[in-house]
Parts: structure tokens; sequence; C-alpha cells
């Protein structure tokens, strides 16, 4: 490779505010904020939301996990009263956020979920204690029939489970309680693709057998009629309509939120992480969970601590599995069955929380995706299956996050697309030259990067996951691209079209390596805020070589970098892979990658050490213990995050019974940042 020092100049905003000009004119326009619709008023404390539910014992409550006794209710009231918070109204937040009156210190935000009968019976009385207004998210459906039986998810209940009408118009005349929209009928779950899993209604396109899944406009149109609906319900028996809406699950997406903002609830309130600070709509209000398990005014205390940081998943220890969906699929819609089945007995036995899922197939071998496993406009579908199997292992595993693993450069698009035929270019150099191998897409070409927007938007529309990695294809060599559109960008930059030119010049090569390198980030920036719309708490994790950790001239071998990486994803997932890098010594190996990570802000927290499970020169799979073993080593250096691939099913590597162990001693308590 060319010895040559990298530039990392001062202009970097020149060449944002460049790249940013060219893509407008390409694929797509420029990223909005994601906070644009929202205005943010917010004082200096965060507005705290608490979702609270039955305030009943456990043993006679609807769902035991979710319920506050009232003694450790009233003990909430009075902590957060004693430790100068300020319980504050709907009408008061929409005031702030519209700019009208600020909301004093340490404000807070109660919500009740679904309607419960002892919301009257047991919080009422206390929040007339504390003068402490709250919303109510009530379900028309549940509400409507004066006795019987109600229909509640998948079960029954007595309507006497729920809040009466007269009991509702008292609460809302003392002027304490706003009434919420939990939608009419969209607290429950729909089937979501062909194998009938059920997953939230209000996020989930439809699927029926013989009519496939709902198109956007009908999805819409349900969204919107239920929302009505519940809306006129509300003010026809209480004389108010709600301004608030909160999401069934706390699921939602961008589509919901404009539903519901143009029925006149601006304010939106969810279940995602973190603090409403300034930059967090009002339409997404993140809230805090308060579960059985909380207890009393002590884990209160402890998770407002831990909310005050912003704390998200890159403080809590990652443990992840890579599956690759092809190992899954089979002809045999049975088979498929059995391999999931043997799938989540894996994961369950490993104790990992995070899985690295792969949602498209590369049943060549090639590294480029040849078809996909969910329903889209520009490949081959080769089984509608990446949604299912999602769904599965975050439903019945402990599993907290499944991203989709995804390329971005890495597709084949049939020869009849058009956009088939802008293919990265590598230009004939020396013997050795580094070769990526993957048939690749020209990060350049606006039809091409076009085709791969399409198909990202659709993963998002047809499935339900928490997170995208992007693959190892984000990368061009110093012998890439060469192809007509990357030439034509190049002239555009002000740089020579002969890349041999580029590389004999080290400034050259360093602002074209930067330049480079800003653009493959813009491209995954772009798509994950696009998947963002669908999958509103996505996170992100980047493929890095090692080498571009290791090694400073890798830069422009690879077109990565690892400062990018860190500024700009929740986790940059590192392949420290001994083997595969062909090190003689692999803890030695593994111990500088750790020190350079160590060097860098938040290196620790948001890098992902990757293990290779496999040798894939021998065609052999690793001894569980030597993988433990470097698992534990790379704790032992002080490393949070630790992941591996392949996981070989089929043939029970690695062991779950050695690994296991490794990753149980390794804490998952959250670390605060």
């Amino acid at each position: 490779m060319v010895n040559c020092p990298l530039i990392r100049p001062s202009f970097r905003w020149v060449l944002l505010l460049g790249l940013s000009l060219v893509l407008l004119c390409q694929w797509i326009l420029p990223l909005q904020a994601k906070a644009a619709h929202g205005k943010a008023n917010a004082p200096s404390d965060p507005l705290v939301v608490l979702a609270y539910h039955e305030i009943a014992e456990p043993k006679a409550a609807v769902i035991p996990d979710y319920a506050v006794t009232p003694e450790n209710f009233v003990a909430h009231m009075g902590w957060l009263a004693a430790n100068g918070y300020h319980f504050v109204s709907v009408a008061q937040v929409l005031a702030a956020r519209e700019q009208h009156h600020p909301l004093p210190s340490k404000p807070v935000l109660l919500s009740f979920d679904d309607g419960y009968q002892s919301v009257y019976e047991q919080a009422y009385p206390v929040l007339r204690r504390f003068s402490a207004p709250a919303v109510l998210g009530l379900v028309g459906h549940w509400l409507e029939p004066n006795s019987g039986l109600v229909a509640f998810g998948d079960s029954q209940l007595d309507r006497t489970r729920f809040l009466t009408w007269p009991e509702l118009r008292t609460m809302v005349a003392s002027g304490l309680i706003a009434v919420g929209s939990h939608t009419y009928d969209l607290h429950h779950g729909i089937p979501g693709n062909p194998q009938g899993n059920s997953e939230p209604a209000v996020t989930t396109r439809l699927y029926q057998p013989g009519q496939g899944y709902e198109d956007g406009a009908a999805y819409r149109k349900r969204l919107a009629d239920d929302l009505k609906r519940n809306s006129d319900l509300l003010q026809h028996r209480l004389g108010q309509r709600p301004r608030t809406v909160i999401w069934p699950y706390g699921r939602y997406n961008a589509t919901a939120d404009a539903v519901a903002t143009a029925l006149g609830m601006p304010l939106g309130l969810t279940l995602d992480d973190g603090a409403n600070g300034p930059g967090v709509p009002e339409g997404t209000l993140r809230r805090v969970l308060v579960t059985q398990e909380m207890g009393g005014a002590k884990g209160l205390a402890r998770e407002l601590e831990w909310r005050r940081h912003n704390a998200d998943d890159t403080t809590r220890a990652a443990k992840v599995m890579h599956v690759d969906l092809d190992n899954i699929y089979d002809p045999d819609p049975a088979q498929i069955e059995r391999n999931l089945g043997l799938l989540l007995d894996r994961i369950r036995a490993m104790g990992v929380n995070t899985v690295y899922l792969q949602a498209y197939a590369d049943p060549d071998g090639n590294g480029a995706a040849d078809a996909v496993y969910f329903p889209n406009r520009r490949l081959p579908v080769r089984s509608d299956l990446f949604n299912h199997v999602a769904w599965e292992i975050r439903t019945r595993t402990p599993v907290r996050r499944v991203y989709a693993w995804m390329p971005v450069l890495a597709f084949q698009l049939p020869a009849s697309d058009p956009a088939s035929r802008f293919t990265v270019a590598t230009q004939p150099g020396r013997n050795g030259v580094l070769t990526m191998g993957y048939p690749r897409l020209s990060p350049f070409s606006s039809q091409a990067m076009g085709a791969v927007a399409e198909i990202y938007a659709d993963l998002a529309s047809f499935s339900t996951f928490d997170g995208l990695l992007f693959h190892d294809d984000v990368t061009l060599t110093d012998y890439e691209d060469a192809s007509p559109p990357a030439l034509n960008q190049y002239r555009a930059w002000g740089l020579p079209t002969d890349l041999a030119a580029i590389r004999a010049n080290d400034a050259l090569l360093g602002r074209w390596t930067n330049l480079k390198t800003a653009w493959l980030e813009e491209i995954t920036l772009r798509l994950a805020h696009q998947v963002g719309q669908n999958q509103p708490q996505l996170r992100t994790a980047r493929n890095l070589y090692a080498q571009v950790v290791l090694n400073p001239h890798a830069e422009s071998w690879y077109s990565q970098s690892l400062d990018d990486a860190l500024r700009d994803y929740d986790f940059t997932a590192v392949m420290a892979m001994p083997r595969m890098e062909q090190a003689s010594d692999s803890a030695a190996f593994l111990a500088r990658l750790v020190d350079v990570v160590k060097e860098k802000p938040n290196g620790l927290r948001k890098v992902l050490f990757e293990l290779q499970s496999t040798d894939w020169q021998t065609h052999k799979d690793l001894p569980s213990s030597e993988l433990a073993g470097q698992i534990d080593e790379l704790y032992r250096l002080g490393v949070h995050h630790v992941g591996y691939y392949p996981d070989n099913m089929f043939r029970g590597t690695p062991d779950p019974a050695v690994l296991r162990p490794v990753f149980d001693r390794h804490s998952s308590v959250p670390v605060m940042p």
C-alpha cells in the first residue's frame, strides 16, 4: 500500500457543505433534523414523564409486572414532592413547547395507561392530596360497553376492571385530570407477516392471506379512522377532546405521529429511552415505565438519575450473536420453523442480549445480496422471513435488541434493473493490491443509491426491529472507485480523474480519502434517517476493519475512519479477528486494538469487539475454549461490548456451556456515563 500521511484538514465544514449540495441534486434531500417538527423550549431540567398502569397489589392486577402497589405509589409522590419535583399538566407542557410559559424546575408529568378502575380508587385521592395533574390514556373500545366482557389483547376482561364514565367525569371535572387517547381499538396485535405473528396494530402493516399487505394509504386511513373515533367518543362522553396520544406498547412511527397531530393531538407519549431534552419533539416524548420491580421511592430515584444522564444502550454491556438468516431458510416452511426453534434455544442458552440478524440472502457466498428476506421493490424475495424471525427473537428470548444486518453497496440487482450497471470499478494495479472482493454498486451513482434507498425503505415498512448494522461492504480501496459516476464526482471535487496521479501525491491522496470516507458515511446516515421514520428508536452500528484502528495508513485503503464512526454511530463494530488478520499472537493483537480504542473519546463505550468463531482459511471452527478465552481477556482489558460471528447452530459451535459463563461474569448493570 502507498505509505502516506493522511490529512484531516480544517476544511471539513466545506467538505460537508459540498457533499450536501451534491446529494441534494442526486438521490435524496438533505437530512433534516429529527426534531424539526417539534417546538423545543424545554427548561434546563428535562421534563420527566412517568408511565403508570394499575395502582394495585400484584396478585389483584391484570398485568402484575406493571402494577404499583398503593403504598409504593404514595411513596413515589412523596419522594417527588420532597425532592423538588414540580407536577405539571398537559396544558403546561403544551404551553411551554409553544414558547408561552416555561415549565418550573424539575417538571414531572404523570400518565396512566389503559384506564384501569384502580386509578379512580387508589391513584386519584393521592393526586388530589398532592395537587398533582395527570393524563389518562383511554381505550374507547374498552370503555364503550357499560357491562359484560371486554376484548383485552388476546383475553377477555370484565368491564368492571376499567373506569366508568361517571368516575371519569368526576376526575375531569376536578381540573386535575386530562383525557388522552390510547387509541379506540389499536391496543392489540394484528397479523404482521405470512407466518401469522401478532404485532402492534399501530405500527404494523396488516397481512391477510390471499391479499398480502395493506398499502400505505390503507394503513394511514386505518390509523386516522381509529384515532378520530376515539377522540369523538371522549369528547361526546366527557366534554374534553384529547390533545395527547399515548401509544400502545410505546410503538409509533412518523406516519402515526403525523396522523395524531393532524387530529389535534400534538403531544405524543412513548416508551422510548433517554431524557426529554430540547431536541425531543413534543410528539415523541419519552416516558419512564414504572413497574412492580422498581419498588418504592429508592427504585424510582435510581431510574430518574439514570434518565437524567440521558443514558442509552451504549452504557449497557452488549453481548452480540451474529445470525445468518441463510442458515434458517429452507424451501420447506416446516423445516424453517424447526431451524428457528433451534436458533431460539441457542440464543437463550448463550445468554446474549443483542442479535445482528442478516436481512439479505447470499446463497452463493460472494458477500453480495442476490435477494432479501422482506417484501421490496428492487430485489427478489427469497422468503418473507426477516420480520418473522426478528419478532420471534424479541418475544421468545431475553434479547433486548435485534439489528437488521444489511449491505449498503453490495447488492446484485437484477440485470433488467437500469441501476444494476452502475457498479464499483477497481482500477488495475500492481500485484498484491487490496481488493474487497464484493460486487458493489457505485456510491456515486444516483440511480444505484436510489435503488438502495428503496430497499431500505421497504425493510422499514414491513418489519419491526431495533437497529441497523451496516455491513463491511461500506468501503472503497485506494484503487476504487474508477466508474464514470465516481470520476465525475472527483472532477467536481477538483481532483484528478487519474487515480494513479492521486495515489502518487500524499496531499491529494489524503484529501481524496477524507472525501470518500465522508461520502460513504453520509450515505449510511441518510439511510438510517429514512429507516428511522418507521423505527423511531433505531440504533446504528457500522462494521470497521481492524487495520483501520491499528494502522493510520489503512484509512486510505478502506475509506474508513474510527474517529468518524465513533462520532456518527451508536456502535462501531470492529472486526477483532486475529486469525483473519493472520496475527501471530492473538492476545497481543487484541491488546493493541483495545489500547487504541481506549485513547478515543467514548471509545470503550461505543466500540463493539467482534470475534471470529470460524477460521475461514482452514474452514474449521475455533475451539470454544479459545473464543471464551478471548472474550475473557477483552473483559479483563476493560472492554464493555463483545460479539462473535458466525453462530454455527447446526454444528453446535460455539458451545453455550463454555461461552455463557464468560458472558455472565461481565455485569450487564449500566455504568453511568
